[in-house]
């Protein structure tokens, strides 16, 4: 399967209460209608400059309003992508400057610097920053969610777990992400849902503790441990 044919099984995707970055326009939250197709670009760059040598795999649960939902690269916040984030640059995601998808004047943001500078999401700020403090290249490290779509409640600045259909939805679309990787790529996921779907699988994955509610410490030690434990020379 080529990448650009992977994406475009992703557009397809619709269900209740979800949002697809790829493929869906809100035009309250939206910067323009070129939205979701600027995500399929930014998510199509990010996927060609790992596929081929990318040595871990690391997968989280699903795509927050905060994060993927703007961004359409999974854990990976606006703020990265232009340049605003205290510690990730757009070279490290994409080779260089990406594009914003969020509309400045959104209503539903609630911060001058959301207004100002995008989205920024603290679980991305832990895994990246984890990356770069183990010394990885980040294009040795691939990201992704075990449900890479957006599940949201009743606004869309909100984030739900997705259900146990969405999950396996979501298992499909990982398989095929592997079917492009390197058949030696090691997964570690961040979140028992993501852990619990692949394992029941048959996957060889490793559990992270999820940084969100006080985890943050808990995470940094266990990514280390990981990288630690399987580190490609």
């Amino acid at each position: 399967m080529l990448i650009s044919a992977f994406i475009e099984d992703l557009k397809k995707y619709k269900h209740g209460q979800v949002f697809n970055p790829w493929s869906a326009y809100d035009d309250t939250c939206d910067i323009s209608p070129d939205a979701p197709h600027i995500r399929s670009c930014q998510l199509e760059e990010y996927i060609m400059r790992r596929i081929n040598h990318a040595k871990y795999l690391f997968i989280a649960e699903a795509a927050g309003y905060q994060g993927c939902r703007f961004t359409g690269i999974a854990l990976t916040c606006e703020r990265m992508l232009l340049n605003k984030h205290k510690q990730i640059t757009s070279t490290m995601v994409l080779g260089h400057t990406g594009l914003r998808t969020s509309h400045p004047n959104c209503p539903f943001m609630t911060s001058l610097p959301q207004h100002r500078d995008g989205m920024n999401e603290p679980t991305d700020t832990y895994v990246w920053g984890s990356i770069i403090d183990n010394e990885l290249s980040p294009e040795e490290v691939l990201l992704w969610n075990i449900f890479p779509f957006h599940p949201h409640k009743n606004s869309p600045f909100t984030n739900r777990t997705p259900t146990e259909e969405e999950l396996m939805d979501g298992l499909g679309y990982t398989r095929q992400l592997l079917q492009l990787c390197p058949t030696n790529i090691t997964i570690g996921t961040v979140g028992k849902k993501a852990f619990t779907t692949l394992n029941q699988a048959g996957f060889d994955v490793s559990l992270m503790r999820h940084p969100a509610n006080g985890g943050a410490g808990k995470f940094r030690q266990q990514f280390t441990e990981w990288i630690g434990q399987n580190r490609h020379d």
